[in-house]
């Protein structure tokens, strides 16, 4: 990923376990990403957060130290999902342990889906798809992508959200 394009983005969490399935796991997520928009790292156009995925529709602005800041959001939210468990859930840690050089745990599964977006089309076209998620059959989270608090379907069809770190693509794209 460059800085200052806008991507769709997908990760999702290893083995498709439903990771964040439980609030406390996406607000984890939110404050995240509130936390590098705060820092000017990133922009947020539009997400969702699934049980056992996440969609943005973002651009990163600079690097977050070294890191680019989407490197930073999944390695903060690894982090911090693992010492909840550590706490409060430590059967549940050993399905996320791993044989790998680099670490003994691992919470999203290697290279997330990154796509260009380059027009308004583009971007209207994956934030539907975003908003329609929890909608899904399989899923059923929502009978309407509104009331599925988790999404920025409610921003961009009232221009009130909870989401404070949220920036309308059609200012960018």
């Amino acid at each position: 990923m460059y800085l200052n394009e806008v991507y769709f983005w997908t990760s999702t969490i290893y083995q498709w376990k439903h990771l964040l399935k439980h609030d406390k796991y996406k607000e984890i997520l939110i404050d995240s990403l509130a936390n590098l928009t705060e820092r000017k790292k990133i922009k947020v156009y539009g997400f969702v957060i699934m049980p056992n995925h996440v969609h943005l529709l973002w651009e990163m602005i600079e690097k977050n130290g070294k890191e680019v800041p989407h490197a930073s959001f999944q390695k903060h939210i690894a982090h911090a999902i693992q010492s909840d468990f550590k706490i409060n859930h430590p059967n549940v840690l050993a399905h996320f342990k791993v044989q790998e050089k680099e670490r003994f745990y691992r919470s999203w599964q290697r290279d997330p889906l990154a796509v260009l977006i380059q027009d308004r089309e583009k971007a209207e076209q994956k934030l539907n798809y975003m908003h329609f998620n929890p909608l899904q059959a399989h899923w059923n989270l929502c009978q309407d992508p509104r009331a599925y608090h988790y999404s920025s379907a409610s921003f961009y069809n009232s221009s009130q959200s909870d989401f404070s770190f949220l920036s309308d693509y059609r200012e960018r794209v």
